[in-house]
């Protein structure tokens, strides 16, 4: 008489590997959901679908292979996993990217003068207003920013006014101003045209 014997190891693929490679797959769709978020909310129309196709195209290769293996736990615990942690990445890489422009209000009882110079003198566009706050007479400096230089020019303000108030604010969009020059582009450095 012949006995089969079914195998009693542990499956490594089913239980570590696949669960696994769901985790990651949501890490990565989910960080690409953050992001069409942010390109929607910035009118970044092409950008957005893009990232779409592909968050929706690795959404589906995940929720297949936990359809088709209902009775594994772990790779429920996996998927919701990789959404949480694929969010935190999603946003990181969004701080990371920089992309847009900010609106900085900065108010102060302090003279100015020396930081809007300073604000000019590195090609930010400063607007100065006088107002009035609760506390009397101030300065009001509107400037409009690319989104990572938001840095250097809270050093700025920090530097030459440091009570300052500041307020930081997303921008949709911008038609003209005065911007700093882009860096040079690590090709055109290798290749510089000559004139």
């Amino acid at each position: 008489m012949d006995i089969l014997l079914q195998p009693t190891g542990f499956d490594w693929f089913a239980w570590i590997v696949l669960p696994l490679l769901i985790f990651l797959a949501r890490i990565v769709d989910q960080s690409l959901g953050t992001l069409r978020i942010i390109f929607v909310s910035r009118s970044l129309r092409k950008f957005a679908a893009l990232v779409g196709f592909f968050e929706s195209l690795i959404w589906l290769v995940a929720i297949s292979q936990i359809i088709q293996n209902l009775g594994n736990w772990a790779t429920f615990i996996a998927f919701a996993g990789g959404f949480s942690m694929g969010n935190y990445v999603g946003i990181w890489l969004e701080g990371k990217l920089a992309m847009g422009m900010l609106c900085l209000r900065i108010i102060t009882h302090e003279d100015a003068t020396e930081l809007t110079e300073v604000l000019r003198e590195n090609r930010y566009g400063a607007t100065t207003v006088s107002a009035t706050g609760k506390s009397g007479m101030v300065r009001l400096i509107l400037t409009i920013i690319k989104r990572k230089d938001l840095n250097k020019v809270q050093n700025l303000v920090k530097q030459y006014n440091p009570n300052a108030f500041v307020s930081v604010e997303d921008v949709r969009s911008v038609h003209e101003g005065v911007f700093p020059e882009p860096a040079p582009s690590f090709l055109s450095r290798l290749n510089p045209i000559r004139k």
